[in-house]
């Protein structure tokens, strides 16, 4: 078995969809990145492939290739799906934090664990996915973006 752990942050920027867990949430701003910057799935690639030791995101994906500028997350994490099973993993559980003082994410979790069980071919109990503010403090908390933390457990095949 591996632990691997990720971590995200973008920030607002108008003008841009938000989505979070492959689901488009309706706000004023979305978030700023090469790709969707979809950062719940950023954070959960970033924990698999530490699990792996194969390093993280930006270095699989570099946000200076523009085959990757604004491709959908899930597209990525179904190539780092790809590489856990190549190298004989698969998921035991993934648990998550989304931390955004808005909008109110609770709406638009299942969804969120749903695509995100699909695309790594494991029952959805296995993906939790949760979400919390800072009451008004720091980045997230002055609404100047958006956080996510994930927390991976892979077991050999």
């Amino acid at each position: 078995m591996r632990i691997g752990i990720g971590y995200d942050v973008h920030k607002f920027e108008k003008d841009r969809s938000l989505i979070i867990g492959g689901v488009l949430i309706p706000f004023e701003m979305g978030l700023l990145g090469h790709s969707d910057a979809d950062v719940l799935v950023h954070a959960i690639m970033d924990s698999i492939l530490g699990a792996l030791k194969k390093g993280d995101i930006g270095r699989i994906f570099p946000d200076n290739d523009d085959n990757f500028k604004g491709i959908s997350s899930l597209v990525l994490l179904e190539q780092v799906k790809g590489i856990m099973e190549n190298c004989c993993y698969k998921i035991v559980n993934i648990d998550c934090i989304i931390i955004a003082q808005k909008p109110k994410m609770m709406p638009f979790i299942p969804l969120m664990e749903k695509n995100i069980a699909k695309i790594l071919d494991t029952n959805i109990e296995n993906i939790n996915i949760k979400a919390t503010t800072e009451e008004g403090l720091g980045f997230t908390g002055n609404l100047e973006g958006i956080a996510a933390k994930a927390v991976c457990l892979l077991e050999k095949v």
